[in-house]
C-alpha cells in the first residue's frame, strides 16, 4: 500500500487534484466513514482501499493526500458509510464509452484523473463581440450520425470537425453544442410492487438530448471516436480547430438546481481553463448569481433564460465608471436566450393580427446591459421547416400518446399537413422560410440558427424529439443539394448582415436623429412614409435604416435601406421616404417575386420606376437599397 499523508483545511477544489508528488483528494459527505477505492482498469473489485482520517475533516469535506505518482493508472470510487459512490467532481468518467450500451444499464461508473498532455499550439479564443456573432446550435451526435453526412467518424467530435469548412462557408462565428458533459443516455424506470423492492430497468428510450443529471466536469466519452486519442483530447482538438477557423465553441450546461452557486462557478472556470471554451448556455435551474459577476468569466459568453435578478442588483447605466459595477458595450458578456422572439415572430410570420407592436420590439431589441439571442426554432419545438409544414405536433413515436411537447407552436402548414407535392404549397413554404430567415437576420439581436434549418431539416412534426436517436433527429445532408437555393440564400443573408452594421448595431436603435443627420437612425413607416400604422388588423410594416449611423470599413457612410414587411395574404402599398438628391432606391430582395434578385453581391438590383410608392406582394418582404446615380 502506498504511503499517504493528510493536510488539514485544504478545501478546494473538490475531487482529485494532481500535485508534483502525488494527489490530493477532497470528498464531500456527511458520514461516519469515507474510504477511497482504487481499481485497475477492467477489474470488478478494488485492488486497494484507503480510509480517510476523520481528524482531517472540516464540515462535511474529507481530505486525503497520497504520495504516489501512479494514480492516473487507476480508476476510483468512494465508499461512504458502506455505499459505493462515484465522485461527482471526477474529471473523467469510465464505463460509458459506448453509446446506448444497454448491457451496462444500472452498473456503476468510476472516476479517473485527467493526466493526458495536450498541445494547444498557439490557440487563442476569438472573443467575437455579440454584435458580430452568428450562432449555430447543433447536437454532436445528430449533426453527423446520418450516413449522408459523408464524414469518417459519424456522430462524434471528430465528425463535427470535418464539417468546420461548411460552417465557415455558411458564415457561422460561434457553435453552441447541446450537452457534452457525461450524462446517462439510457433512460431507466422503476418496476416492482413496492417502493423498497423497486428495480431500475431500461425503458427502451434514450435521453438523446442529454438534459438531466451529469458529471459536470467530465466530457461525454461516447461522443468521441477515440481512434487516435482520448475523448478529452478529441474534444480539445475540436475546440482548437474551431478557433483556427475563427469560430467560438459554447457548450450547453444543464444544472439540476441542486448545485450551489460556488459549485457552478467551479465547473465553468474549469471548462474555460481546461477546454478553452468561449462561453456557456446555462440551462436547467442554475443559480446565476456568482457566475454573472465572476471576474474570471468576464470575457466568457454566458447565455441564460433571463438575468433579471442579476440586473436588478446592477446600476442601469451602460458605461463603466470605477467601482460602479456596470457593463460597457465592449465588455458585454451576458446574453438572454429569447424564446419570446421566436413566439412573436412566428405569429407575425403566419399573419396573426395584433402583432406589429411585438414585431417592432423584437426587431430592435438590444439592451445595453446584456445581449439577446434570437431564434426562429430551437431544440424544444418544431424545426423551421416543420413550422411551415404542420399545424399540430406529431409526437406519437415518443411513446407518450402525443401528450408530450408544447401545444403552442405558432405554426401554419400552408394548406397541407406534412410533406406534399402540391406546387403552390411547396412554393409558399419556401417563401415563408425566406421570410423567417429575414425576420431573424435583420433583427438587432444575436441570431441563432438551429442546425439543418438552413436546408429544410424536418422532424416529421415531432416537436419534442428528446428520445429519438434516429433519422427523426439526425440531419439528412442530402437535403443540402435538394435545398441548395435555400442554403445559398442563407449564406448571402449572413454575408449581407455582416456587411451592413445597421442590422447589427452595438446598441439598440434610438429611433431618433441623435447625430443630426437629417434622419433618425431607424424609423417606421406604413402606407404613407413616416406614418406607421399599428392598428390591430394590420400586418404590414416599413423600416428605414439610415446609413450615416453605420460606417463602412473605409469610413464612409453605409447605404440606406428600407425593408417592407407584408405578412398579409393580400398585396399592399408602402409610401417610400425621400432620398437625398441624386440617390434612388433599387430592389435587392423580394420574397414574393420568384424571379427577383436575392441579395446580389455585385451591387445590382431592379430600380423601380415609381420611387414614391412600393407594391409588396402577399406574404412578401422587400428590401430596398439606396444608390447614387452616376
Amino acid at each position: 500500500m502506498a504511503e499517504y499523508r493528510n493536510r488539514n483545511r485544504i478545501l478546494y477544489p473538490l475531487g482529485v487534484t494532481q500535485e508534483a508528488d502525488g494527489v490530493r483528494i477532497l470528498v464531500q459527505g456527511r458520514a461516519k466513514e469515507v474510504c477511497l477505492l482504487l481499481y485497475r482498469p477492467g477489474e470488478k473489485t478494488p485492488c486497494e482501499e484507503i480510509s480517510f482520517d476523520p481528524k482531517y475533516r472540516m464540515g462535511d469535506v474529507w481530505e486525503l493526500a497520497l504520495d504516489r505518482t501512479d494514480f492516473a493508472s487507476f480508476e476510483y470510487n468512494f465508499m461512504i458509510d458502506g455505499k459505493i459512490v462515484t465522485d461527482p467532481n471526477a474529471r473523467v468518467i469510465t464505463g460509458r464509452e459506448k453509446w446506448a450500451d444497454r448491457k451496462r444499464a444500472g452498473k456503476p461508473v468510476r472516476g479517473r484523473v485527467l493526466s493526458e498532455e495536450f498541445d494547444w499550439e498557439d490557440d487563442v479564443n476569438p472573443e467575437t463581440p455579440y454584435a458580430e456573432t452568428i450562432l449555430y446550435k447543433l447536437h454532436v451526435r445528430g449533426f453527423t450520425a446520418h450516413v449522408s453526412s459523408g464524414v469518417s467518424a459519424r456522430g462524434t467530435y471528430a465528425g463535427v470537425m470535418e464539417k468546420i469548412p461548411y460552417l465557415k462557408e455558411l458564415g457561422i462565428t460561434a457553435v453552441e453544442l447541446m450537452p457534452v458533459t457525461e450524462f446517462d443516455e439510457i433512460m431507466m424506470s422503476s418496476s416492482g410492487s413496492g417502493f423498497h423492492n423497486a428495480k431500475q430497468e431500461p425503458t427502451g428510450y434514450l435521453n438523446y438530448w442529454g438534459y438531466g443529471p451529469s458529471y459536470l466536469y467530465a466530457v461525454k466519452t461516447a461522443y468521441a471516436s477515440r481512434e487516435t486519442m482520448s475523448a478529452e483530447g478529441e474534444f480539445k482538438t475540436l475546440v482548437k480547430e474551431l478557433h483556427k477557423a475563427g469560430i467560438e465553441c459554447i457548450p450547453e450546461m444543464y444544472f439540476t438546481g441542486k448545485e450551489l452557486p460556488g459549485e457552478i462557478l467551479s465547473v465553468l472556470r474549469y471548462w474555460v481553463e481546461e477546454y478553452h471554451v468561449d462561453g456557456f448556455h446555462l440551462t436547467g435551474f442554475p443559480d446565476l448569481s456568482l457566475a454573472a459577476e465572476d471576474p474570471f468569466l468576464k470575457r466568457t459568453k454566458l447565455f441564460a433564460e433571463n438575468w433579471n435578478d442579476v440586473m436588478n442588483r446592477r446600476p442601469k447605466q451602460g458605461y463603466v465608471t470605477p467601482g460602479d459595477g456596470a457593463v460597457s458595450v465592449e465588455e458585454k458578456n451576458l446574453a438572454e436566450y429569447n424564446m419570446q422572439f421566436m413566439e412573436d415572430m412566428r405569429r407575425f410570420l403566419k399573419g396573426d393580427e395584433g402583432m406589429l407592436s411585438a414585431f417592432e420590439l423584437r426587431n430592435r431589441r438590444n439592451p445595453m446591459e446584456y445581449a439577446v439571442i434570437n431564434y426562429m426554432a430551437n431544440t424544444n419545438g418544431f424545426t423551421l421547416m416543420d413550422t411551415v409544414s404542420y399545424d399540430r405536433k406529431h409526437n406519437e413515436k415518443n411513446g407518450e400518446e402525443n401528450r408530450d411537447g408544447s401545444d403552442y407552436n405558432y405554426s401554419w402548414n400552408c394548406g397541407a399537413e406534412g410533406p406534399t407535392r402540391k406546387k403552390k404549397i411547396v412554393e409558399l413554404r419556401k417563401q415563408l422560410l425566406k421570410n423567417a430567415y429575414l425576420l431573424l437576420f435583420l433583427s438587432q439581436g444575436v441570431p441563432l440558427l438551429m442546425a439543418g434549418d438552413e436546408f429544410g431539416n424536418s422532424q416529421d412534426g415531432n416537436n419534442n424529439a428528446y428520445c429519438q436517436d434516429n433519422a427523426v433527429s439526425w440531419l439528412n445532408w442530402k437535403l443540402l443539394e435538394s435545398h441548395k437555393d435555400q442554403v445559398d440564400f442563407v449564406k448571402r443573408l449572413i454575408a449581407f448582415r455582416k456587411s451592413h452594421k445597421m442590422f447589427h448595431m452595438d446598441r439598440e436603435p434610438r429611433i431618433m436623429d441623435y447625430k443630426s443627420c437629417g434622419r433618425p437612425d431607424v424609423s417606421y413607416h406604413g402606407e404613407n412614409a413616416w406614418k406607421p400604422e399599428f392598428e390591430n388588423f394590420r400586418r404590414q410594416f416599413g423600416i428605414l435604416y439610415w446609413g450615416a449611423y453605420a460606417k463602412r470599413p473605409d469610413g464612409s457612410d453605409d447605404a440606406n435601406f428600407y425593408v417592407a414587411y407584408n405578412m398579409h395574404w393580400e398585396p399592399h402599398m408602402f409610401g417610400l421616404p425621400h432620398l437625398p438628391k441624386g440617390a434612388k432606391w433599387r430592389v435587392i430582395c423580394n420574397t414574393g417575386a420568384p424571379d427577383a434578385a436575392d441579395l446580389p453581391t455585385d451591387g445590382t438590383g431592379k430600380v423601380p420606376k415609381n420611387q414614391m410608392m412600393l407594391a409588396v406582394p402577399p406574404r412578401g418582404i422587400v428590401i430596398l437599397e439606396s444608390f447614387s446615380e452616376k
